[in-house]
C-alpha cells in the first residue's frame, strides 16, 4: 500500500500501519530516509546525589504553563505560528516529561496563513476545574484571544472558543467559591506614558456559556513601581494561598532583563501589593561573562505538589557566546522557597537574588524519581514505529494548505517539491522540522532527488525564521545538478539565500550531515567528505534574527510548477 498523506498525517498515522519498502522518488518529489538529530550539552550537568537536568525541556519549549490533575502534570509551551501547535506534555514526578499531543492539531481550528514565524499562538495556559481542561491563549494577528477545552489533555481539543477582550497572555484562576477569572496583559488606560508600559487586566469568566461577563479592570498598572518606568508586564497567573491572592507577571522584557515578580491581595480584584524584595526570579544582575550562564529568566508558573511542595517552571536561555543562542527560549524548574516579610505575609520566592540558575537540582519529593542524565544528549531517529509511539515532534511552517507529504515506508518520506519557497511568510513550504534542543547539534539524512528547473532544491533546512536560515542539498544552478550550502541572514540576502559553498552534485541518492558546534558549522557528505567547514551560522539564532522562537532542523523541498 503506497498512501499519499496530508501533511497533518505525519502526526496522525497508526503505529501499526503496514507500508511499502521503496525510496524511488516520482518526478518533482525528494525522497528521505535515514533521518537523524543528534544533539548534546558541552560540559554536562554533574550528577552528585538525586538530581535531575536544567532545563527540563531542552530547545525552543518557551511560555510554559503548568497545571496538575491529581498525581499528573500536564505542561504546554508557546509554539506560535508552527503547526501543529502547543504542545502537550505529562509528567508524574515533574522531570521526566513526554509529549502526549498538540492542542491544535486541526488545520481549522486557527489559519497561520501569513504569519511571521514569530505571531500565532503566544503563551498559552492550562488549567484543570471539574473534570475540564481548559487551554487560554491569544492567537496574535489570527483572531485574538480563545478558550478551548478536552476531558483528555492528550485530545481532541475542541475548536476555539473566541473571548472578547483584547491584549495577550490570559490565564484563567479557579477561585473557592466556583467563579473563575481571567487576567491578561493589554494596554494601560489611557495613553501609555513610555515605551513598553502595559497592564495587567482581571474580569470574570463564565465557563458555561464560555464568554466574559461583568466589568475588567486594571489591577497592575506598569509593574511593581511604575515611577521606575517598568516595561512590558506580561505572562500573569493568579493563585491563591492560605486565604490570600498572588498575582505574579514576568517583567522587564523577554531578553536578557527579563524577570519574574510577584503581588498580593486579599481580595481577587485588588488592590494588588507588591512584594518588597522583588524580583522573585531574575539573571540580569548577575556577570554576563560567567561560564556556561543561563540567562533571560522569567514567564513562570507555579504549581504544588500533593504533600504541599511547590515548584516553578520558566523560561530561560542558555547563549554560546555573548546572547547567541540557537535553540530558542527553554523551560526549566526550581522548587520554590516561602519567606514571611515584616508584616507576617508569605511570599514564593524562586530564586534568591545574585544566584545564578543552577544546571543540576535536587529532586523533586515525589514517588518513583529516578537519576538519570537524559537532557544533555538527544538522539532522535526518524521513524513511524519506533517505540510504538507516532511522532508528535515534527513541526511545520504555518498552517497545511497542501499534501506534499508521501510516506513511503517506516523511516523514509517523500516530500512533493513545492512552488512555495522559505522566506515568503505567504508560503507553506514542504518542511517538517525538529527543535534543535542543544548548542551541539548534528542533522543527517539520505537524499534522493532529481532538480527539474532552475532554482529547484532539496535538502536539509535550519531555520529561525523566514528571513534567517541555512539550506544544505541539491539544487539546479545553470542547468546543473549541484550540492550546496546557502545562508539567508536577513531580508537584503536574496530569497534562496547567499551561496556559500556549491560543487557538482554525486550521482544518485547522497547521504547529507549539517554538523553545527554553537555558532559554527560544517557540511559533509558521503562517507565524511567536506563541502564547507568553519561556516558561521550565527544567524540561526534569536539575537540576530529577532523573534521569539528556535532553531527547526529538518528535509526541505522547493520546486518551481511545470
Amino acid at each position: 500500500m503506497k498512501a499519499f498523506l496530508p501533511a497533518v498525517a505525519l502526526l496522525a498515522l497508526s503505529a501499526c500501519a503496514t507500508l511499502p519498502q521503496t525510496s524511488a522518488p516520482q518526478p518533482g518529489q525528494a525522497v528521505f530516509s535515514d533521518i537523524r538529530l543528534d544533539s548534546e550539552i558541552p560540559g554536562q550537568a554533574k550528577l552528585t546525589k538525586p538530581q535531575y537536568e536544567n532545563p527540563i525541556l531542552p530547545g525552543f519549549y518557551p511560555d510554559p504553563s503548568i497545571t496538575r490533575a491529581g498525581d499528573d502534570y500536564y505542561l504546554i509551551n508557546s509554539s506560535f505560528a508552527y503547526y501543529p501547535g502547543i504542545p502537550v506534555f505529562h509528567s508524574r514526578d515533574l522531570v521526566h516529561w513526554k509529549q502526549i499531543g498538540n492542542a491544535i492539531d486541526r488545520p481549522g481550528m486557527l489559519d497561520f496563513s501569513g504569519l511571521a514565524t514569530s505571531r500565532g499562538v503566544f503563551a498559552p495556559a492550562i488549567s484543570h476545574h471539574d473534570g475540564l481542561f481548559y487551554i487560554i491563549n491569544t492567537c496574535v494577528d489570527c483572531g485574538g484571544n480563545f478558550v478551548i477545552t478536552a476531558r483528555d489533555p492528550a485530545g481532541p481539543w475542541s475548536d476555539p472558543v473566541w473571548l472578547n477582550f483584547g491584549g495577550i497572555d490570559p490565564s484563567i484562576f479557579w477561585d473557592d467559591d466556583g467563579k473563575a477569572w481571567v487576567v491578561w496583559n493589554d494596554s494601560p488606560e489611557g495613553q501609555p506614558l513610555y515605551e513598553g508600559h502595559r497592564a495587567i487586566w482581571i474580569q470574570q469568566f463564565d465557563p458555561a456559556k464560555m464568554q466574559m461577563v461583568g466589568e475588567k479592570h486594571v489591577v497592575v498598572n506598569g509593574g511593581v513601581d511604575i515611577s521606575k518606568k517598568p516595561v512590558w508586564i506580561e505572562g500573569p497567573h493568579i493563585y491563591k494561598v492560605d486565604g490570600r491572592y498572588y498575582l505574579m507577571a514576568a517583567e522587564g522584557g523577554t531578553s536578557v532583563n527579563h524577570s519574574e515578580v510577584i503581588l498580593s491581595s486579599e481580595k481577587i480584584g485588588g488592590p494588588y501589593v507588591p512584594y518588597a524584595g522583588n524580583p522573585i526570579l531574575t539573571q540580569r544582575d548577575l556577570d554576563p561573562a560567567r561560564p556556561m550562564p543561563i540567562t533571560s529568566a522569567g514567564h513562570a508558573d507555579l504549581v504544588q505538589t500533593p504533600n504541599g511542595d511547590w515548584h516553578a517552571i520558566f523560561l530561560a536561555v542558555q547563549p554560546y557566546e555573548g546572547n547567541l543562542y540557537n535553540a530558542g527560549r527553554e523551560t526549566f524548574m526550581l522548587p520554590v522557597n516561602w519567606q514571611k516579610d515584616a508584616q507576617g505575609i508569605a511570599w514564593p520566592i524562586i530564586l534568591p537574588k545574585g544566584m545564578a540558575i543552577p544546571a543540576a537540582v535536587d529532586l523533586p519529593d515525589l514517588p518513583g524519581q529516578v537519576q538519570e542524565p537524559h537532557y544533555t544528549r538527544y538522539s532522535h531517529h526518524f521513524g513511524y514505529s519506533y517505540g510504538g509511539v507516532t511522532p508528535l515532534d515534527w513541526l511545520q511552517i504555518r498552517t497545511p494548505k497542501s499534501d506534499f507529504l508521501t510516506v513511503l515506508n517506516d523511516e523514509t518520506i517523500g516530500l512533493t517539491a513545492l512552488p512555495e519557497a522559505i522566506g515568503d511568510v505567504q508560503s507553506h513550504p514542504a518542511f517538517i522540522g525538529l527543535r534543535q534542543k542543544h548548542v551541539n547539534a548534528t542533522f543527517s539524512t539520505v537524499v534522493n532527488y532529481q532538480p527539474l528547473k532552475e532554482g529547484d532544491r532539496a535538502g536539509i533546512l535550519a531555520v529561525q525564521n523566514d528571513d534567517f536560515y541555512i539550506f544544505y542539498g541539491l539544487a539546479m544552478r545553470n542547468g546543473k545538478t549541484v550540492l550546496e550550502v546557502t545562508r539567508r541572514a536577513g531580508r537584503s540576502d536574496p530569497l534562496d539565500g547567499l551561496v556559500i559553498a556549491s560543487q557538482p552534485a554525486p550521482v544518485g541518492p547522497v547521504s547529507l550531515k549539517a554538523d553545527i558546534r554553537a555558532g559554527r558549522a560544517t557540511f559533509s557528505y558521503g562517507k565524511g567528505t567536506t563541502i564547507a567547514a568553519d561556516v558561521d551560522v550565527t544567524n540561526l539564532s534569536t539575537d540576530k534574527a529577532g523573534g521569539f522562537v528556535g532553531t527547526l532542523i529538518g528535509p526541505y523541498a522547493y520546486g518551481k510548477r511545470p
